[in-house]
């Protein structure tokens, strides 16, 4: 990825703060890579889950499939993430993309700047079978 992930305008987006512990401070001192990927899931579960009517997420879940992750800038400890995700306006049968930046919050002794981005790729299951869905229209409004 070369370009810098902005939502579209109009679009929705969800968003949470990270606050990194003492275990997400590598031995470089600064946020282990590993960490962006675990608040990237965190941040499509959570977005999910803000949304999702009860009978939905009793319904279906979301299995990550894929990971593109840029890292730009080590957030340093003390420092607050900011992070933000919005989907894609089109599912591709039961694959759904998602977007994430997280940057430095100004808010947390940050500089506001970017410190990753992910393009990840998520696939709709049916609990109860396991399976792959594809994503019905409803879902595509209610993220949209």
């Amino acid at each position: 990825m070369s370009r810098l992930l902005e939502p579209p305008e109009g679009r929705k987006v969800f968003t949470l703060r990270f606050e990194p512990t003492a275990a997400d401070i590598d031995e470089n001192g600064h946020v282990n890579n590993v960490v962006y990927l675990r608040w990237a899931q965190d941040l499509g579960v959570a977005h999910w889950r803000s949304l999702a009517p009860p009978d939905a997420l009793a319904t279906w879940a979301w299995v990550a499939l894929r990971h593109e992750i840029d890292y730009r800038r080590a957030l340093m400890p003390g420092e607050i993430g900011h992070g933000r995700t919005w989907v894609s306006d089109a599912a591709e049968g039961p694959r759904f993309n998602r977007y994430i930046r997280i940057d430095a919050a100004p808010d947390g002794d940050g500089d506001g700047a970017m410190c990753a981005q992910v393009v990840t790729t998520w696939v709709l299951i049916e609990q109860a079978t396991g399976r792959p869905k594809r994503v019905p229209p409803w879902m595509l409004e209610m993220f949209a």
